[in-house]
């Protein structure tokens, strides 16, 4: 099967990696017990507070009822009524998990931040001077002793093998998958186990009498790619334990910006505020369409003598609009004091990671959510300026735009 064999000939020059997955465990809940314990053993639901509202997470005990993440929340207490909820404290969470990534950076030689509870370390060639789940362990101790955070992980040769093995070692403990044996450890898992099959993909695998990895493996790659096109030769590959991925390193710099100059200044400050509106609905989108989060805003206006101003402020995790505008005001409201003619203005979004911005929703309704949902999907269609605010609509078209995405 000349597909197959080119596809392990690829994976075999990243078999001698060393990779380590890291996740805080069950983390809102986590921090809110370590805020309080009277709330350890006891089912404990994170999420919006009225029966509108969403599971933003939940404890183990309450996921024993049933409950999971971004479920509705009167589904969830009519699951497990006797549940304590909690509204939620972004800004807190955002604080934990910064302690957390400090510890990781002050020892990993290279690690990635998938998310705000998530790591990847690349430990390839540690084993010459340390065991690497000897030095893993350790630090996972550290983590745990300086933290107070609970967290698990998994080791193995590449990202894909390494997260299931988190996923396996879950509540608060570690794997270690050795060279050799990865595709030995998927092989009796349910298909549903190897990360990119989702609840759709995995009925259609089991419709199809493929219910384990170890099946689905040994299925010929040119079937399922005729199936599922390039998706069906990438579940194959998982399949097979062959995850090629780097770790990528991590940089709290990354950003997104986007600048408006004028073609003639203004003082409008009321069209001022629209543009800032725009821009940051905008900016907005891009994160959520990206699966990415963001910590600090920034706001810079420019005179019409040149002279350029700016402030930013470190914000809870979040890419949703309704967060950032208010900060973009603020910021703005701050910095526009002369009463100036202004040249330009814009608005940066930094401090990025990967991330769902549900997980900031905390106090919103399924509508929000909906609404989130049903506006991206119009601009993924149509186009990023097609759907905008009333707000936003009042901007002219007299402008230069500029937009960007930096790792500066």
């Amino acid at each position: 099967m000349p597909i197959a064999k080119n596809l392990y000939t690829a994976g075999e020059g990243m078999s001698n990696r060393s990779v380590l997955h890291m996740d805080l465990d069950s983390f809102f809940v986590s921090v809110e017990r370590l805020k309080n314990s009277s709330l350890e053993g006891i089912p404990l639901i994170i999420g919006g507070g009225s029966d509108r509202g969403v599971v933003s997470s939940c404890s183990y005990e309450a996921r024993s009822f049933g409950v999971h993440s971004a479920m509705p929340m009167r589904t969830a207490k009519r699951l497990c009524p006797d549940a304590v909820v909690i509204s939620g404290d972004m800004e807190d969470y955002s604080k934990h998990s910064r302690v957390v990534t400090e510890i990781i950076g002050s020892q990993a030689p290279l690690f990635e931040k998938s998310s705000i509870d998530e790591f990847y370390l690349d430990l390839t060639g540690m084993d010459r001077f340390f065991g690497c789940y000897q030095w893993s362990t350790e630090l996972r101790n550290t983590i745990m002793r300086e933290s107070g955070l609970p967290i698990s992980f998994g080791l193995s040769v590449n990202k894909m093998v390494a997260k299931v093995a988190t996923g396996e070692a879950k509540p608060n403990g570690q794997r270690n998958i050795e060279r050799g044996v990865e595709r030995e450890f998927l092989a009796p898992m349910p298909v549903s186990k190897i990360p990119l099959i989702g609840k759709k993909t995995g009925q259609t695998l089991r419709n199809m009498g493929i219910e384990r990895v170890r099946t689905l493996s040994e299925m010929p790659v040119e079937m399922l790619e005729r199936l599922f096109g390039k998706m069906g030769i990438e579940m194959w590959r998982r399949a097979n334990a062959i995850d090629e991925s780097p770790v990528q390193p991590y940089s709290e710099a990354k950003s997104i910006s986007q600048e408006r100059t004028f073609q003639q200044d203004t003082i409008d400050t009321t069209f001022l505020r629209n543009v800032l509106t725009g821009m940051t609905e905008k900016l907005g989108y891009k994160l959520r369409s990206s699966d990415k989060l963001t910590a600090c805003v920034t706001v810079k206006i420019r005179y019409s003598n040149f002279e350029t101003v700016s402030k930013q402020m470190r914000i809870p995790y979040t890419s949703a609009d309704h967060i950032l505008l208010p900060k973009v005001m603020e910021l703005f409201n701050k910095l526009y004091d002369r009463r100036l003619l202004i040249r330009l203005v814009g608005v940066r979004l930094s401090a990025l990671v990967p991330g769902n911005y549900q997980i900031s929703l905390f106090d919103d309704s399924e509508e929000r959510i909906s609404l989130y949902n049903a506006m991206d999907k119009i601009r993924d269609k149509h186009g990023a300026f097609l759907v905008s605010s009333a707000r936003a609509q009042g901007m002219t078209s007299k402008r230069r735009d500029v937009n960007s995405f930096s790792k500066e």
